[in-house]
Protein backbone atom coordinates (compact mmCIF):
# COMPACT_ATOMS: atom_id res chain seq x y z
CA UNK A 1 0.00 0.00 0.00
CA UNK A 2 3.05 2.57 0.41
CA UNK A 3 3.62 2.48 -2.88
CA UNK A 4 0.05 4.01 -3.69
CA UNK A 5 0.40 6.89 -0.96
CA UNK A 6 -2.92 5.18 0.43
CA UNK A 7 -2.60 2.72 3.56
CA UNK A 8 -4.74 2.31 6.73
CA UNK A 9 -4.34 4.14 9.44
CA UNK A 10 -3.80 2.18 12.75
CA UNK A 11 -7.30 3.05 15.35
CA UNK A 12 -5.32 4.88 18.17
CA UNK A 13 -5.45 2.91 21.81
CA UNK A 14 -8.58 4.23 23.61
CA UNK A 15 -8.33 6.27 26.93
CA UNK A 16 -10.39 4.93 29.25
CA UNK A 17 -13.38 7.69 30.23
CA UNK A 18 -12.20 8.87 33.10
CA UNK A 19 -8.88 9.92 31.24
CA UNK A 20 -10.91 11.05 28.39
CA UNK A 21 -13.34 13.74 30.48
CA UNK A 22 -10.01 14.90 32.06
CA UNK A 23 -8.65 15.38 28.94
CA UNK A 24 -11.27 17.26 27.66
CA UNK A 25 -11.26 19.61 30.49
CA UNK A 26 -7.67 20.39 29.91
CA UNK A 27 -8.03 21.19 26.71
CA UNK A 28 -11.00 23.62 27.26
CA UNK A 29 -8.83 25.23 29.83
CA UNK A 30 -6.32 25.55 27.57
CA UNK A 31 -8.41 27.10 25.01
CA UNK A 32 -10.31 29.21 27.32
CA UNK A 33 -6.54 30.87 28.79
CA UNK A 34 -5.27 31.59 25.52
CA UNK A 35 -8.23 32.50 23.39
CA UNK A 36 -8.37 35.59 26.43
CA UNK A 37 -5.34 37.21 24.33
CA UNK A 38 -7.53 37.81 21.35
CA UNK A 39 -9.32 40.46 23.02
CA UNK A 40 -8.33 41.16 26.06
CA UNK A 41 -6.65 44.66 24.90
CA UNK A 42 -10.08 45.85 23.03
CA UNK A 43 -12.60 47.16 26.40
CA UNK A 44 -9.02 48.86 27.73
CA UNK A 45 -7.94 50.27 24.44
CA UNK A 46 -8.86 53.74 24.61
CA UNK A 47 -7.45 54.05 28.22
CA UNK A 48 -4.13 52.52 26.36
CA UNK A 49 -4.58 55.55 23.65
CA UNK A 50 -5.70 58.27 26.19
CA UNK A 51 -1.86 57.03 27.52
CA UNK A 52 0.53 56.19 25.59
CA UNK A 53 -1.14 58.69 22.89
CA UNK A 54 -1.76 56.58 19.42
CA UNK A 55 -4.50 57.04 17.06
CA UNK A 56 -7.51 54.61 16.23
CA UNK A 57 -5.78 53.07 13.38
CA UNK A 58 -2.61 52.45 15.76
CA UNK A 59 -4.69 50.68 17.97
CA UNK A 60 -6.31 48.29 15.57
CA UNK A 61 -3.09 47.12 14.69
CA UNK A 62 -2.77 45.39 18.06
CA UNK A 63 -5.80 42.91 17.00
CA UNK A 64 -3.87 42.70 13.59
CA UNK A 65 -0.48 41.92 15.75
CA UNK A 66 -1.60 39.39 17.84
CA UNK A 67 -3.44 37.21 14.40
CA UNK A 68 -0.68 38.25 11.99
CA UNK A 69 1.78 35.85 14.09
CA UNK A 70 -1.18 33.60 15.75
CA UNK A 71 -1.86 33.25 11.72
CA UNK A 72 1.84 32.24 10.62
CA UNK A 73 2.16 29.80 13.56
CA UNK A 74 -0.59 27.67 12.30
CA UNK A 75 1.55 25.53 9.96
CA UNK A 76 4.73 25.47 11.88
CA UNK A 77 3.36 25.09 15.08
CA UNK A 78 0.88 21.92 13.95
CA UNK A 79 4.87 20.50 12.71
CA UNK A 80 6.06 20.81 16.20
CA UNK A 81 3.01 19.75 17.67
CA UNK A 82 3.48 16.54 15.06
CA UNK A 83 6.80 15.86 15.56
CA UNK A 84 7.13 16.46 19.69
CA UNK A 85 4.01 15.61 20.49
CA UNK A 86 0.45 18.10 21.26
CA UNK A 87 1.31 17.80 25.20
CA UNK A 88 4.80 18.87 25.43
CA UNK A 89 4.32 21.82 23.12
CA UNK A 90 1.57 23.01 25.07
CA UNK A 91 3.57 23.14 28.19
CA UNK A 92 5.83 25.73 26.43
CA UNK A 93 3.14 27.71 24.57
CA UNK A 94 1.61 28.66 27.64
CA UNK A 95 4.31 29.74 29.20
CA UNK A 96 5.14 31.97 26.08
CA UNK A 97 1.65 33.41 26.22
CA UNK A 98 2.05 34.15 29.79
CA UNK A 99 5.29 35.63 29.48
CA UNK A 100 3.63 37.66 26.71
CA UNK A 101 0.85 38.86 29.07
CA UNK A 102 3.18 39.81 31.69
CA UNK A 103 5.50 41.69 29.48
CA UNK A 104 2.37 43.90 28.26
CA UNK A 105 1.66 44.59 32.11
CA UNK A 106 4.69 46.33 31.72
CA UNK A 107 5.15 48.19 29.02
CA UNK A 108 5.94 51.72 28.60
CA UNK A 109 5.31 52.47 25.13
CA UNK A 110 3.04 52.01 22.21
CA UNK A 111 5.58 50.34 20.37
CA UNK A 112 6.13 47.59 23.47
CA UNK A 113 2.28 46.77 24.00
CA UNK A 114 2.56 46.54 19.73
CA UNK A 115 5.69 43.92 19.73
CA UNK A 116 4.49 41.73 22.55
CA UNK A 117 0.49 41.41 21.01
CA UNK A 118 3.10 39.92 18.18
CA UNK A 119 5.35 37.94 20.74
CA UNK A 120 2.03 36.35 22.55
CA UNK A 121 0.42 35.46 19.01
CA UNK A 122 3.20 33.01 18.34
CA UNK A 123 1.88 31.28 21.87
CA UNK A 124 -1.70 31.29 21.13
CA UNK A 125 -1.18 30.41 17.42
CA UNK A 126 0.65 27.03 18.95
CA UNK A 127 -1.87 26.59 21.33
CA UNK A 128 -4.48 25.86 19.20
CA UNK A 129 -3.21 23.53 17.13
CA UNK A 130 -1.82 21.47 19.97
CA UNK A 131 -4.87 21.85 21.67
CA UNK A 132 -6.73 20.48 18.52
CA UNK A 133 -4.11 17.28 18.08
CA UNK A 134 -4.61 16.43 21.82
CA UNK A 135 -8.13 16.01 21.06
CA UNK A 136 -7.96 14.32 18.09
CA UNK A 137 -5.55 11.58 19.95
CA UNK A 138 -7.13 11.49 22.82
CA UNK A 139 -10.99 11.50 22.16
CA UNK A 140 -10.56 9.25 19.17
CA UNK A 141 -14.12 7.47 18.76
CA UNK A 142 -17.67 8.35 18.48
CA UNK A 143 -17.22 11.17 21.17
CA UNK A 144 -14.31 12.98 18.96
CA UNK A 145 -16.89 15.11 17.07
CA UNK A 146 -18.14 16.36 19.98
CA UNK A 147 -15.21 16.82 22.27
CA UNK A 148 -13.79 18.80 19.33
CA UNK A 149 -16.16 20.98 19.38
CA UNK A 150 -16.56 21.89 22.92
CA UNK A 151 -13.03 22.99 22.36
CA UNK A 152 -14.04 25.24 19.82
CA UNK A 153 -16.39 25.86 22.04
CA UNK A 154 -14.15 27.01 24.81
CA UNK A 155 -11.93 29.53 22.43
CA UNK A 156 -15.11 31.40 22.12
CA UNK A 157 -15.57 31.24 26.01
CA UNK A 158 -12.38 32.66 26.56
CA UNK A 159 -12.00 35.47 24.14
CA UNK A 160 -16.07 36.89 24.74
CA UNK A 161 -15.79 36.66 28.20
CA UNK A 162 -12.60 38.97 28.82
CA UNK A 163 -14.57 41.42 26.69
CA UNK A 164 -16.85 41.04 29.72
CA UNK A 165 -15.05 40.87 32.53
CA UNK A 166 -11.54 43.05 31.83
CA UNK A 167 -13.43 46.66 32.12
CA UNK A 168 -14.65 45.63 35.50
CA UNK A 169 -11.36 44.28 36.46
CA UNK A 170 -9.51 46.93 35.26
CA UNK A 171 -11.70 49.35 37.71
CA UNK A 172 -9.98 47.78 39.86
CA UNK A 173 -7.15 46.87 39.00
CA UNK A 174 -6.06 49.02 36.30
CA UNK A 175 -5.43 48.10 32.58
CA UNK A 176 -1.74 46.69 33.66
CA UNK A 177 -3.68 44.49 36.52
CA UNK A 178 -6.13 43.10 33.67
CA UNK A 179 -3.27 41.97 31.65
CA UNK A 180 -1.72 40.58 34.96
CA UNK A 181 -5.08 38.59 34.85
CA UNK A 182 -4.66 37.40 31.80
CA UNK A 183 -1.12 36.19 32.55
CA UNK A 184 -2.76 34.29 35.66
CA UNK A 185 -4.97 32.51 33.79
CA UNK A 186 -2.59 31.08 31.35
CA UNK A 187 -0.47 30.36 34.62
CA UNK A 188 -3.35 28.55 35.82
CA UNK A 189 -4.15 26.47 33.15
CA UNK A 190 -0.60 25.50 32.75
CA UNK A 191 -0.55 24.21 36.07
CA UNK A 192 -3.62 22.52 35.90
CA UNK A 193 -2.60 21.08 31.95
CA UNK A 194 0.95 19.72 33.62
CA UNK A 195 -0.63 18.25 36.56
CA UNK A 196 -3.80 16.85 35.03
CA UNK A 197 -3.63 16.11 32.00
CA UNK A 198 -3.43 12.40 30.53
CA UNK A 199 -0.81 11.25 28.40
CA UNK A 200 -2.03 9.82 25.25
CA UNK A 201 -0.41 6.11 23.69
CA UNK A 202 1.05 7.32 20.58
CA UNK A 203 -0.24 5.51 17.24
CA UNK A 204 2.55 5.56 14.55
CA UNK A 205 1.58 7.05 11.15
CA UNK A 206 3.64 7.43 8.34
CA UNK A 207 4.24 11.22 8.36
CA UNK A 208 4.58 11.86 4.53
CA UNK A 209 6.10 14.75 3.18
CA UNK A 210 4.98 18.19 4.14
CA UNK A 211 4.95 19.67 0.69
CA UNK A 212 2.56 17.25 -0.41
CA UNK A 213 0.04 18.23 2.84
CA UNK A 214 0.42 21.69 2.10
CA UNK A 215 -0.35 21.28 -1.72
CA UNK A 216 -3.88 18.73 -0.44
CA UNK A 217 -6.59 19.96 -2.55
CA UNK A 218 -8.90 18.35 0.31
CA UNK A 219 -7.42 20.68 2.77
CA UNK A 220 -7.44 23.90 0.82
CA UNK A 221 -11.49 23.10 0.67
CA UNK A 222 -11.46 22.92 4.24
CA UNK A 223 -9.50 26.03 4.45
CA UNK A 224 -12.21 27.69 2.15
CA UNK A 225 -14.92 26.39 4.22
CA UNK A 226 -13.10 27.57 7.39
CA UNK A 227 -13.04 31.16 5.81
CA UNK A 228 -16.54 31.10 5.29
CA UNK A 229 -17.51 29.93 8.88
CA UNK A 230 -15.05 31.09 11.30
CA UNK A 231 -13.45 33.99 9.09
CA UNK A 232 -17.38 35.47 8.17
CA UNK A 233 -18.09 35.23 12.09
CA UNK A 234 -15.13 37.45 12.94
CA UNK A 235 -15.35 39.97 9.61
CA UNK A 236 -18.99 40.54 10.40
CA UNK A 237 -18.76 41.08 14.28
CA UNK A 238 -16.09 43.81 13.20
CA UNK A 239 -19.04 45.55 11.26
CA UNK A 240 -22.40 44.82 12.68
CA UNK A 241 -22.05 47.34 15.41
CA UNK A 242 -21.30 50.12 12.63
CA UNK A 243 -24.06 48.51 10.46
CA UNK A 244 -26.74 49.00 13.57
CA UNK A 245 -25.62 52.59 14.60
CA UNK A 246 -25.87 53.82 11.00
CA UNK A 247 -28.60 52.55 9.68
CA UNK A 248 -31.05 52.30 12.13
CA UNK A 249 -29.72 54.26 14.88
CA UNK A 250 -29.10 51.47 17.54
CA UNK A 251 -27.47 52.60 20.58
CA UNK A 252 -23.70 51.73 20.69
CA UNK A 253 -24.27 49.11 24.03
CA UNK A 254 -27.05 47.51 22.94
CA UNK A 255 -25.49 46.87 19.47
CA UNK A 256 -22.50 45.28 20.70
CA UNK A 257 -24.49 43.06 22.50
CA UNK A 258 -26.48 41.89 19.42
CA UNK A 259 -23.63 41.84 17.40
CA UNK A 260 -21.62 39.90 19.68
CA UNK A 261 -24.62 37.36 19.34
CA UNK A 262 -22.31 35.89 15.90
CA UNK A 263 -19.40 35.12 18.24
CA UNK A 264 -21.54 33.97 21.28
CA UNK A 265 -23.76 31.77 19.63
CA UNK A 266 -20.19 29.33 18.68
CA UNK A 267 -20.09 28.52 22.07
CA UNK A 268 -23.00 26.39 21.68
CA UNK A 269 -23.17 25.81 17.97
CA UNK A 270 -19.98 24.26 18.18
CA UNK A 271 -20.40 21.81 20.00
CA UNK A 272 -23.68 21.01 18.57
CA UNK A 273 -22.15 20.76 14.85
CA UNK A 274 -20.13 17.76 16.84
CA UNK A 275 -23.00 16.11 17.52
CA UNK A 276 -24.88 16.61 14.13
CA UNK A 277 -22.06 15.58 12.07
CA UNK A 278 -22.34 11.96 12.38
CA UNK A 279 -26.28 12.28 12.25
CA UNK A 280 -26.39 14.58 9.24
CA UNK A 281 -23.21 13.79 7.48
CA UNK A 282 -20.64 15.88 6.43
CA UNK A 283 -21.29 17.82 3.21
CA UNK A 284 -25.53 18.20 4.87
CA UNK A 285 -24.10 19.92 7.69
CA UNK A 286 -21.86 22.59 5.46
CA UNK A 287 -24.90 23.10 3.15
CA UNK A 288 -27.36 23.82 6.35
CA UNK A 289 -24.65 26.08 7.29
CA UNK A 290 -23.54 27.79 4.85
CA UNK A 291 -26.95 28.49 3.34
CA UNK A 292 -27.88 30.01 6.63
CA UNK A 293 -24.81 32.60 6.23
CA UNK A 294 -26.08 33.54 3.03
CA UNK A 295 -29.27 34.13 4.09
CA UNK A 296 -28.51 36.35 6.93
CA UNK A 297 -25.79 37.95 4.77
CA UNK A 298 -28.97 39.03 2.52
CA UNK A 299 -31.28 39.99 5.21
CA UNK A 300 -28.51 42.35 5.99
CA UNK A 301 -27.98 43.56 2.55
CA UNK A 302 -31.14 44.54 1.76
CA UNK A 303 -31.11 47.20 3.93
CA UNK A 304 -34.47 46.67 5.54
CA UNK A 305 -34.86 49.28 8.18
CA UNK A 306 -35.96 46.13 11.20
CA UNK A 307 -34.44 45.61 13.86
CA UNK A 308 -36.33 42.64 14.08
CA UNK A 309 -34.45 40.92 10.93
CA UNK A 310 -31.20 42.43 11.90
CA UNK A 311 -31.25 39.74 15.14
CA UNK A 312 -32.33 37.22 12.72
CA UNK A 313 -30.30 37.90 10.33
CA UNK A 314 -27.37 37.76 13.21
CA UNK A 315 -28.74 34.45 14.43
CA UNK A 316 -28.69 32.88 11.19
CA UNK A 317 -25.30 33.75 10.98
CA UNK A 318 -23.90 33.00 14.50
CA UNK A 319 -25.79 29.55 13.55
CA UNK A 320 -24.40 29.16 10.38
CA UNK A 321 -20.59 29.98 11.24
CA UNK A 322 -20.42 28.36 14.54
CA UNK A 323 -21.94 24.68 12.81
CA UNK A 324 -18.99 23.60 11.09
CA UNK A 325 -16.17 23.88 13.29
CA UNK A 326 -16.09 20.18 14.55
CA UNK A 327 -16.41 18.84 10.77
CA UNK A 328 -13.59 20.74 9.16
CA UNK A 329 -10.85 19.41 11.85
CA UNK A 330 -11.50 16.30 12.54
CA UNK A 331 -11.86 15.65 8.77
CA UNK A 332 -8.32 17.86 8.42
CA UNK A 333 -6.83 15.62 10.82
CA UNK A 334 -8.29 12.47 9.39
CA UNK A 335 -7.29 12.93 5.90
CA UNK A 336 -3.41 13.70 7.10
CA UNK A 337 -3.21 11.85 10.37
CA UNK A 338 0.45 11.68 10.67
CA UNK A 339 0.67 15.27 10.77
CA UNK A 340 -3.00 16.07 11.67
CA UNK A 341 -1.37 18.90 13.58
CA UNK A 342 -0.02 21.00 10.79
CA UNK A 343 -3.46 20.00 8.61
CA UNK A 344 -5.31 21.56 11.55
CA UNK A 345 -3.29 24.89 11.04
CA UNK A 346 -3.58 25.03 7.42
CA UNK A 347 -7.14 25.04 7.69
CA UNK A 348 -7.19 27.26 10.54
CA UNK A 349 -4.61 29.85 9.01
CA UNK A 350 -6.87 30.36 5.71
CA UNK A 351 -10.15 31.14 7.91
CA UNK A 352 -7.75 33.82 9.76
CA UNK A 353 -6.80 35.08 6.33
CA UNK A 354 -10.13 35.94 5.55
CA UNK A 355 -10.28 37.92 8.35
CA UNK A 356 -7.49 39.93 7.67
CA UNK A 357 -8.77 40.29 4.40
CA UNK A 358 -12.15 40.75 4.45
CA UNK A 359 -12.39 43.04 7.37
CA UNK A 360 -10.89 46.05 5.66
CA UNK A 361 -12.15 44.96 2.28
CA UNK A 362 -15.52 45.12 3.94
CA UNK A 363 -15.07 48.97 4.95
CA UNK A 364 -13.39 49.66 1.31
CA UNK A 365 -16.86 48.32 -0.31
CA UNK A 366 -18.64 50.24 2.11
CA UNK A 367 -16.56 53.61 0.99
CA UNK A 368 -17.13 52.70 -2.36
CA UNK A 369 -20.65 52.57 -2.37
CA UNK A 370 -21.98 54.47 0.21
CA UNK A 371 -23.88 51.46 2.56
CA UNK A 372 -23.15 48.24 3.97
CA UNK A 373 -25.33 46.75 1.29
CA UNK A 374 -22.58 45.74 -1.26
CA UNK A 375 -20.55 44.39 0.80
CA UNK A 376 -23.21 41.85 2.75
CA UNK A 377 -24.39 40.98 -1.26
CA UNK A 378 -20.50 40.29 -1.29
CA UNK A 379 -20.34 38.39 1.66
CA UNK A 380 -23.67 36.37 0.87
CA UNK A 381 -21.94 35.58 -2.46
CA UNK A 382 -18.91 33.82 -0.63
CA UNK A 383 -20.83 31.97 1.08
CA UNK A 384 -23.01 30.28 -1.74
CA UNK A 385 -19.30 29.84 -3.51
CA UNK A 386 -18.78 27.96 -0.52
CA UNK A 387 -21.88 25.88 -0.54
CA UNK A 388 -21.26 25.42 -4.11
CA UNK A 389 -18.05 23.60 -3.28
CA UNK A 390 -18.98 21.40 -0.63
CA UNK A 391 -19.41 18.63 -3.63
CA UNK A 392 -16.07 18.74 -4.33
CA UNK A 393 -15.17 17.14 -0.64
CA UNK A 394 -15.16 13.45 -0.69
CA UNK A 395 -17.65 11.93 1.23
CA UNK A 396 -16.66 9.14 2.56
CA UNK A 397 -13.79 9.40 5.51
CA UNK A 398 -9.94 9.33 4.07
CA UNK A 399 -7.44 6.60 5.26
CA UNK A 400 -4.27 8.63 3.90
CA UNK A 401 -1.52 7.84 6.46
CA UNK A 402 0.37 10.73 5.83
Amino acid sequence: MESSGISLAPVPIALRIEAQRAALACACAVGFAFSANYTNHAPVVGTLARQFGFSQTLAGLLTTGIFITHAAMQVPGGHLVDRFGSRRVLIYALAWVALGNFAIAFSGAYWQLLIWKVFTGVGTGTCFVAGARYIHEALAGPRLNLAQGLYGGSILLGSGFVILAVPRISQWAGWRGSFVISATFAVCAWIFWTAVSPHVPSVAHARGHLRAMLLAPQLWLLGLMQMASFGLAIVVGAWMITLLVNMLQVPAAKAGMIGSLVLLLGIVMRPLGGVLRPRMGMRALLTASFLANAAGCFLLAAGWHSLLLAVVAVLLIGTGCGLPYAALFTRAASLFPGRAGAAMGLVNMLGILMILVGAPLVGRLADWSGSFRSSFVALGGFSLAACAAISLIGRDEPTTAF
